[in-house]
């Protein structure tokens, strides 16, 4: 099993090099990530956008084109549209986000004739290697579905234990993360979260073991779980936590990227093929992590 990033690098270099697609690439810090990533032997990339763009930033940070393809297509909005086809024909095997506005990048992984659609929730997974424990631990969705009603938070879910099983966890342990450990009708996060646990008992969820409600504290800390007297398959244990919205979900994991000696990298599934859809508030190391994310997931498309 996986349990941190560098266990995920070293099993990609027993795999088949993947290729994605970078959309509207004349972007400095996406190409110095594609570059480390392609020196690490983790992907190939073709990179679409304003050619002589691209050859400019390129010099700037001493960038080898000529291991690359180019696709030169200086107009923004058909430069995405055109990564992402690239992405559903099957030419690449994931796409990612350049110098482009996220809102026309999403609407082209959302084009109803060349995009990614799968007709299933689209969700976002981060990923989070921290010292404190002897495993990843993954966190949705901190940013794209703002308030997920129960079904949502199902597909969530499921998106979720996919990129836990392409890393190499085989029953992932699920933990509906609330303020409380008890059902509150008061508090509907609650409510979904032992409907949740329910719906896995019944086999309505599979691959996973879902129990909650769990308070954060006895979700990730065994010792937190002993005291509290909280028990379960989860408690103290969880490998994905669902959280109940995206202000508590980006906030914990701004928290942890910018208080925590972590490392972290995050996709879009729910999609044909992994999107990277990185902030320019990321490191460079999660830029390269989240591409490596990708070609592991890319692995079972």
């Amino acid at each position: 099993m996986v349990k941190n990033f560098d266990d995920l690098l070293t099993k990609l270099k027993s795999k088949r090099t993947r290729k994605v697609a970078v959309a509207v690439a004349q972007d400095e810090p996406v190409l110095e990530a594609i570059k480390e990533a392609k020196a690490r032997g983790i992907v190939d990339a073709v990179l679409v956008g304003n050619e002589e763009l691209i050859k400019q930033v390129a010099e700037k940070i001493g960038m080898d084109l000529s291991q690359f393809e180019i696709v030169n297509e200086p107009n923004d909005v058909k430069a995405a549209l055109k990564a992402v086809e690239l992405t559903s024909t099957g030419v690449t095997d994931m796409v990612m986000k350049g110098l482009v506005d996220t809102a026309n990048f999403l609407r082209s992984v959302l084009n109803k004739e060349v995009g990614l659609r799968t007709g299933k929730l689209m969700s976002h997974v981060a990923v989070f290697e921290l010292p404190e424990f002897d495993r990843l631990i993954f966190l949705t969705d901190a940013a794209f579905n703002m308030y997920p009603d129960l079904k949502a938070k199902k597909d969530m879910i499921n998106n979720s234990v996919k990129v836990a099983n392409a890393v190499g966890v085989e029953m992932p342990k699920v933990a509906p993360i609330c303020a409380v450990e008890v059902v509150n009708p008061d508090m509907p996060a609650t409510v979904d979260a032992a409907i949740l646990s329910k719906m896995c008992d019944r086999g309505q969820i599979k691959g996973c073991i879902v129990d909650g409600p769990l308070a954060l504290d006895n979700a990730i800390s065994e010792e937190a779980a002993k005291h509290k007297k909280i028990t379960g398959p989860v408690a103290g244990k969880a490998d994905i936590l669902l959280l109940p919205n995206i202000e508590a979900a980006n906030a914990m994991y701004k928290t942890l990227t910018f208080t925590a000696s972590c490392k972290n990298g995050g996709i879009l599934v729910g999609t044909t093929a992994p999107v990277i859809l990185t902030s320019r508030a990321d490191s460079f190391e999660t830029k390269v992590y989240s591409i490596a994310l990708a070609a592991l997931v890319a692995k079972d498309r």
